[in-house]
């Protein structure tokens, strides 16, 4: 029984990643901050040290004083994990073996009956296992789109009926009450059910209707099709698809900024008002030697503003970076853009330009008036922060779930739009191709009703977490409530 005048504890556990912890944490602080909790975020930890851009926000001056963070005892990489597994394979197994390890005990210490709920997110539900055992409602906390996390639902019944690789369909994927996903932009983890990667996805998203309830990070402005079929739709009803509670977006709100991110405002300062183009590929972009050349040459070639946080080159996209998100001084040192941009590039973009190395404060710069467009890979995080202060998109998907959501942003939600490979088996993008792109976002008219669109989302999401009428607000305070009063009825 919680002494009186306790507030109540809920526990929120997000798996390895900033795409994760960003989210869950922001998740932490509006039930701390709006809904009377004391919250306990859980960190799973390695034995590497963490990268400084996760310091940094888990130092964050605005976390409130009822949210805590607890360290789960560390993980040894090399010995859980093997040179050659792919990223979310080395992700859910370094996962499991602190959730297993650790989970139970650390619960326990926080006292069995004071913990009203625990919230998870795709690749940490062994807690769900454990949470049973100690009779803590576990919920999951979807860091993607409703539309993925509606395929996500439907994957053991497209498991179980299709033979061949799901590549290999003819036509693209019905899922019930949602917009068909094309096969070309199936996440890569579903492409081979032979490995390790779908095997690990598979296990995880067939747990999700043991969740007591669903909690997307999205609102219904957003996306209704997707909301309303896997609420309504009779093939999600039959499942049974637990309760879904859109409670978005939940994005960062302020970042430190270094002195770096200091001298970009600063000159975004000076330039026009939507002039800017910001260019980031998330804390896992990386591009091939050859297709970051001919970005560049593409941005010059376009005469647009620019501000372009550039890492250094590698063919393996999408793994050298995700758990060292970088952001930290000696990096931005090593990671020097003279050393492998075009020649004469940055000398040419003087002025026009402005290229910074490894990290920069992404949610001050798409909040500045002057950024008129976001060139980004369309991670779920991005596209939330750049819709939530009103900016276009130029979709440059990947890997993960990117593709999916770039068809989305453009087909359904009409913010984005997509750069073309071009016929023949090109693999990479053309600077001709990213120059007409870029002109067009940033001066045409589609651009322009892109960013018409965009600013009209923007005060949709303000409304949607207002805390009066907002619809994301009222959804996270009617399960606030229910984690209230459903276990008072238990103590």
């Amino acid at each position: 029984m919680e002494k009186q005048g306790i507030k109540p504890h809920v526990a929120v556990l997000p798996s390895v990643g900033m795409g994760h912890l960003i989210p869950l944490l922001e998740l932490g602080k509006r039930l701390a901050l709006h809904h009377g909790f004391r919250v306990t975020l859980l960190l799973i930890t390695t034995n590497t040290p963490p990268s400084a851009a996760q310091d940094q926000l888990l130092c964050s001056p605005d976390i409130p004083s009822d949210l805590h963070i607890l360290k789960l005892p560390p993980v040894d990489v090399e010995q859980v994990t093997t040179h050659d597994m792919l990223i979310m394979t080395r992700l859910c197994v370094i996962t499991e073996h602190s959730l297993i390890g650790s989970l139970k005990s650390v619960l326990v210490a926080l006292g069995l009956g004071q913990t009203r709920a625990l919230v998870t997110d795709f690749f940490s539900t062994q807690a769900f296992d454990i949470c049973n055992e100690l009779s803590i409602p576990a919920y999951l906390f979807s860091t993607t789109c409703i539309a993925f996390s509606a395929f996500a639902l439907y994957l053991p019944k497209l498991d179980s009926d299709v033979e061949c690789e799901f590549i290999d369909l003819p036509e693209p994927i019905e899922v019930p009450g949602c917009s068909p996903v094309r096969t070309e932009d199936l996440l890569d983890q579903v492409r081979n059910r032979k490995n390790d990667e779908y095997k690990w996805f598979y296990f995880h998203v067939s747990r999700m209707p043991l969740a007591s309830g669903i909690l997307l990070n999205s609102w219904e402005d957003l996306e209704p099709v997707s909301l309303k079929a896997i609420k309504e739709n009779p093939y999600f009803k039959h499942i049974p698809t637990p309760p879904v509670y859109p409670v978005g977006p939940l994005i960062k709100q302020q970042e430190t900024l270094s002195r770096v991110d200091v001298e970009c405002l600063e000159w975004l300062d000076k330039q026009p008002p939507d002039s800017v183009l910001f260019v980031a590929l998330g804390s896992g972009g990386t591009l091939s030697l050859e297709q970051q050349n001919e970005l560049a040459m593409g941005l010059e070639l376009s005469q647009q503003r620019f501000i372009w946080v550039v890492r250094h080159p590698t063919d393996v996209t999408g793994s050298g970076t995700f758990f060292d998100s970088g952001g930290s001084q000696a990096e931005m040192n090593e990671n020097d853009p003279r050393g492998y941009l075009p020649e004469g590039f940055l000398r040419r973009t003087e002025g026009v330009g402005l290229v910074v190395p490894s990290w920069g404060s992404q949610v001050a710069i798409l909040g500045h008036p002057c950024t008129g467009g976001f060139l980004s890979h369309c991670g779920w995080n991005s596209s939330l922060e750049s819709i939530a202060h009103g900016v276009p998109i130029i979709a440059w998907p990947l890997y993960a779930e990117q593709r999916m959501n770039a068809t989305m942003l453009v087909d359904d939600i009409g913010v984005a739009f997509k750069l073309e490979k071009g016929a023949g088996g090109h693999t990479i993008f053309a600077r001709q191709e990213i120059s007409r792109v870029v002109r067009m976002v940033m001066e045409g008219e589609q651009g322009q009703v892109m960013r018409n669109r965009a600013k009209q989302l923007k005060q949709s999401a303000a409304k949607a977490l207002d805390n009066m009428n907002g619809s994301s607000h009222h959804s996270l305070s009617f399960v606030s409530n229910l984690w209230k009063t459903t276990t008072d009825q238990v103590l």
